[in-house]
């Protein structure tokens, strides 16, 4: 088993039970024990869980709080890129285009860079950065402007009285967690108001997301899942939460990441 595989599993029994202890892992995956610490090391690192001794626990706070762009941009960084490939390929020459704040969706803009005659809204200084510096005559971009959250998405009145009234063809949005019965979360409270905003702008929606936002649950829900047009992740989604998400959003692009055994 791949260390991907296996740390996912651990993941998910942490979400399902509240807890694991390590002597458990090394019986239940016939690995060593540095083997398994390893693995609660990477998962506590990138936030899913949070270490006690002989174990680990559920991390606290995911419901409420986020880290911040800088933070975020050093995680699942090759899942990341993959989805921004398949991502920007989606999107039609000539359109109108909204990208939503993240480390993702600005990954999205450096692809669609050279995509000729686009109009991008967003409420991200860093996806209109990328798209400032491209120098492209033929692009228009609009940042919505508003007061910036940790995760550098601007919000609040001003935000929702920009987007409020425009029409796009297609809105890419990234999102905190993804989860059966709550849909796309957020923790942030006004990100989640302007992203609804978004959404309901938008023709077609795609959401581009990694692997470990399924499972994670933020405070405020942005959309149920089926109302994803199309939703965009990388091969490290365990099968469970495939075939949930095949059944409930309209299509489901499962990207190839390139991996390392361990």
């Amino acid at each position: 088993m791949l260390a991907a595989q296996r740390r996912e599993l651990i993941l998910e029994q942490v979400r399902r039970d509240g807890g694991v202890r390590v002597t458990e892992l090394v019986e239940a995956f016939d690995v060593s024990d540095m083997t398994i610490r390893r693995d609660l090391d990477a998962l506590e690192h990138r936030g899913s869980l949070v270490k006690v001794h002989g174990g680990a626990v559920a991390a606290e706070g995911a419901r409420t709080t986020e880290p911040g762009f800088e933070a975020k941009s050093t995680l699942q960084s090759d899942e990341k890129r993959a989805i921004a490939r398949a991502v920007a390929a989606l999107v039609e020459p000539h359109s109108a285009v909204g990208l939503s704040a993240g480390t993702t969706t600005a990954l999205v803009a450096e692809h669609l860079r050279d995509t000729p005659g686009l109009t991008v809204v967003t409420n991200s200084i860093h996806v209109a950065e990328v798209l400032y510096r491209s120098a492209r005559t033929d692009q228009t971009v609009a940042l919505t402007g508003g007061f910036r959250t940790p995760s550098d998405a601007l919000v609040g009145p001003l935000a929702l009285a920009s987007v409020r009234g425009i029409n796009l063809d297609t809105l890419v949005l990234g999102v905190h967690g993804i989860h059966d019965r709550a849909g796309f979360t957020t923790p942030n409270l006004t990100e989640a108001e302007t992203n609804r905003a978004l959404v309901e702008a938008a023709g077609t929606l795609v959401v581009a997301a990694d692997h470990t936002k399924w499972g994670t649950v933020g405070l405020s829900t942005i959309a149920p899942l089926d109302r994803c047009d199309v939703l965009v992740t990388d091969d490290r989604i365990t099968p469970a939460a495939r075939e949930t998400l095949q059944d409930r959003v309209g299509r489901l692009v499962v990207t190839d990441v390139p991996r390392e055994d361990g």
